[in-house]
């Protein structure tokens, strides 16, 4: 499968983000209920892959609740505000909302329109942002950090900040990638590392809390990361963790890159205090792989994102060019 996420037969088909890097396997989601759980427990994620989610989700619900639109509405409803923090998930749904009266094989074309488009959008994207890290970093080959994983598995194909990656690498232009490990899902360590070591991009993975110190030490060239919604102003919700790499970037003085396409950018907020961070279950942090680590007492503050301001952020860059 080389998508993230597909149409077939039917049903909706992903990567199950979950099994990786230990297993390779593909689920099949026939209910909006199956997809939503899945959205939830991170099965499928990254802002593209959830956009093209939500567009494929109200086409599920299209197909099983045909002329009833109010059922078909609610689906809707209850799939936008699986994650709240990704602005894609919305837009997915709104989209694939707007075809509803021409029936669910109109609402099926839109969501499969999504998914054509999702390649050449990243692509787009990541290649303008690759322009701009050559003209800001001089060192060559380069050594880029990235966090949290913002590949084709966060899309329906190629990636965001990873796409700035495949191109660089194609150009015989990465020395190394540094990919956080993104506590406390290891999202970096688990799907960030498959994909470079798929791509046989030379890299290494180091824990969250010492990415500033290699930053310090002159290790890395320049900071790429993806994003779950950009304000008007620029301010960029992405995986928690990100704010303290945009801090030490700035304070070391190289530079800072957002790569999303241009359905992660809101105009409808004007900056960064109006998004809603998600939180999540506590266990995420108290336990690790099923096995308690904090005592049975203990609460814990697990924000799924912050908000890095846009006076620390380099360049913003999308289909559409740098902002």
């Amino acid at each position: 499968m080389r998508r993230t996420i597909d149409w077939n037969d039917g049903a909706v088909l992903i990567i199950d983000q979950c099994a990786l890097p230990v297993e390779y396997r593909t689920l099949r989601l026939r209910t909006v209920g199956e997809l939503i759980a899945a959205i939830q427990r991170l099965a499928v994620r990254g802002a593209p892959a959830l956009g093209a989610a939500g567009a494929l989700g109200v086409a599920l619900a299209a197909r099983a609740h045909g002329e009833d639109l109010d059922s078909v509405r609610r689906d809707a409803t209850a799939l936008a505000g699986a994650r709240p923090t990704a602005v894609n998930l919305s837009w997915g749904v709104e989209r694939a909302l707007g075809k509803l009266a021409g029936g669910p094989d109109a609402v099926l074309a839109e969501a499969r329109t999504i998914l054509d488009e999702d390649e050449r959008v990243n692509r787009a994207a990541s290649r303008l942002a690759a322009d701009e890290v050559l003209r800001r970093c001089e060192r060559r080959p380069l050594r880029l950090l990235t966090h949290c994983n913002a590949g084709r598995l966060a899309t329906v194909s190629w990636g965001t900040a990873l796409g700035v990656v495949w191109h660089l690498h194609e150009a015989g232009l990465v020395e190394q990638v540094f990919a956080d490990e993104t506590r406390p899902l290891l999202q970096g360590a688990r799907l960030t590392a498959w994909e470079l070591a798929e791509a046989g991009v030379p890299y290494r993975v180091l824990p969250d809390s010492a990415a500033a110190t290699a930053i310090a030490r002159g290790m890395v060239d320049c900071v790429v990361v993806g994003a779950d919604r950009i304000a008007a102003n620029s301010d960029t919700a992405n995986k928690i963790g990100t704010y303290p790499l945009a801090l030490a970037a700035a304070h070391h003085g190289i530079p800072f890159f957002v790569v999303a396409p241009e359905s992660t950018v809101d105009e409808s907020i004007p900056d960064g205090a109006a998004i809603v961070v998600e939180e999540r279950d506590s266990a995420e942090v108290t336990s690790f792989a099923g096995t308690r680590v904090a005592p049975e007492s203990a609460r814990a503050f697990n924000p799924a994102f912050d908000v890095t301001p846009a006076a620390l952020i380099t360049a913003v860059v999308t289909e559409k060019g740098v902002r």
